[in-house]
């Protein structure tokens, strides 16, 4: 299909009628979910290559049908950024993957991103008929939003959104992680004059510097990146806007509102004997020496601490990927200490059963509580607590709770610690009327994203602590609304 029947196709609506006829809903309902092929575990776990391996023209289409293209489809209300679900599965049904791409990128800039690292199961495929009626395995969306994006790609067709007229407008956005792509790609459909001001060298914040390729590979992060560019989006890297140039600085220079998309990187630690010996790292150093900074790859010199016994503390994502990490660097030996149950660990049931294949132990309702280092300072054991479940706590999981006389030894020669992120306090610091919490976090009203600056806006990690991509990219896109009504004197 080219793009002017893609066009006649939009206005008119029929064919996604016609295929919806074409097979009966009882068939449609009777199709097992497509199960996407990855690599084998023992094979995987030794090179930092993407486990998934994604799905064939085949297997798409097969999982397509399954759409029942609700005539209330509330999937989509289960997705932060609103893609209109069923259309881009019907384009894929129709073999028309170019116009799934195209239909994903109405209200997503980072499609490709999101198909990969996306909690699916908890937004939009936990909204899905089959899902809350049928009680059956949902429609694989994720799966299909990384083919539709990936089939892009390589065709060598990449769609670039219509942007407006410019306006000659500057708006900066700070920091280039899912938040403010997010936001950059919408501004610059609205027409507005974008540029993107980022700390470190390459762009992508937490796309690139936290989350390994194995998951997510840098170069499907650049091939986004490059869209925007084409959109008419700038970047400016090794720049700290606060530092570099101040916030009034860049008012004089002409830009009329701020998004701050800087995200969560001050790792936080547990605060116990022993965590400033070598060879205990937070999750963010760790991830960020061997994914942004190549350390993994013989020809960087980047180094890492490469050790044979790794605990990584925590149950999250970020813990997930740093264990896993741990594994391709050549431990023989790596655990996640967990002081809840595997019931309450909070990382994506995928990363928890890859990270079980690829021969991770668990040691759950365990806490450390104090590290011990060899005469030369480098860690060597951990001291850990057995825990028990109380009543649950504000997050609403049960409380852990010591277990009186329970403290034993764990060699190890490597710790990660992967217990939560906070904002940078710079932000903060460089805006003193900004309004931030005890967490440091930005306060921000949740109905445009305006912080107590009229002309500051923020979204992401920097507003919600840790959080996934797709809520971050889906605050971007609602701070976009709130800063053209506020530069349109609305608000």
């Amino acid at each position: 299909m080219n793009i002017s029947e893609y066009l006649k196709a939009e206005r008119s609506q029929s064919w996604r009628e016609e295929l919806r006829k074409s097979v009966k809903a009882a068939d449609r309902t009777r199709r097992e979910r497509v199960t996407m092929p990855e690599q084998e575990a023992a094979i995987r776990a030794t090179n930092h290559l993407e486990v998934n391996l994604g799905l064939s023209e085949e297997q798409a289409v097969n999982e397509a049908v399954r759409c029942l293209d609700c005539a209330d489809p509330t999937c989509i209300s289960g997705c932060p950024v609103n893609i209109n679900i069923p259309k881009f599965i019907k384009y894929i049904e129709g073999r028309d993957f170019l116009g799934a791409a195209r239909t994903l990128k109405e209200t997503n800039a980072l499609p490709a991103v999101c198909g990969r690292v996306c909690p699916q199961e908890e937004q939009c495929e936990s909204k899905c008929f089959y899902k809350l009626k049928l009680k059956k395995t949902p429609v694989a969306i994720g799966n299909l939003e990384r083919f539709a994006a990936d089939r892009e790609r390589t065709s060598g067709n990449i769609f670039v959104p219509q942007i407006a007229t410019s306006n000659g407008i500057k708006v900066s956005v700070v920091g280039s992680g899912p938040a403010g792509l997010a936001a950059a790609g919408d501004l610059a459909k609205l027409g507005y004059d974008v540029t993107v001001f980022e700390a470190l060298h390459e762009i992508g914040g937490v796309l690139k510097y936290g989350i390994p390729e194995f998951r997510l590979p840098n170069i499907i992060v650049d091939v986004e990146i490059e869209n925007l560019r084409k959109m008419g989006v700038r970047f400016e890297t090794n720049f700290i806007v606060g530092k570099t140039a101040t916030f009034d600085d860049l008012r004089a220079e002409g830009f009329k509102a701020f998004f701050i998309g800087s995200g969560a990187g001050l790792p936080n630690f547990m605060n116990i004997r022993g965590e400033n010996h070598i060879g205990v790292f937070s999750s963010n150093e760790y991830l960020t020496r061997v994914n942004l900074m190549g350390a993994a790859r013989p020809e960087c010199d980047t180094p890492v601490l490469s050790g044979k016994n790794v605990a990584v503390i925590g149950g999250g994502n970020t813990a997930m990927d740093s264990v896993r990490t741990a594994k391709r660097l050549g431990a023989d030996h790596a655990m996640i200490v967990y002081r809840r149950s595997m019931d309450e660990m909070p990382a994506r049931k995928e990363e928890i059963h890859h990270a079980q294949q690829e021969g991770v132990e668990f040691l759950c309702l365990h806490n450390p509580v104090e590290y011990l280092a060899d005469e030369k300072g480098r860690v060597q054991q951990m001291r850990v607590q057995k825990m028990e479940l109380g009543e649950p706590d504000a997050s609403g999981r049960r409380r852990p709770i010591p277990v009186k006389d329970s403290e034993f030894l764990i060699a190890v020669d490597t710790v990660v610690v992967s217990v939560g992120v906070s904002p940078n306090p710079l932000v903060a610091k460089a805006l003193p009327a900004l309004e931030t919490t005890r967490w440091g976090t930005v306060v921000v009203n949740q109905e445009n994203m305006q912080t107590a600056i009229p002309d500051v806006f923020a979204g992401g990690d920097i507003v919600r602590g840790g959080a996934t991509v797709i809520l971050a990219m889906g605050d971007g896109r609602k701070a976009v609304a709130g800063i053209h009504a506020y530069l349109k004197g609305m608000i």
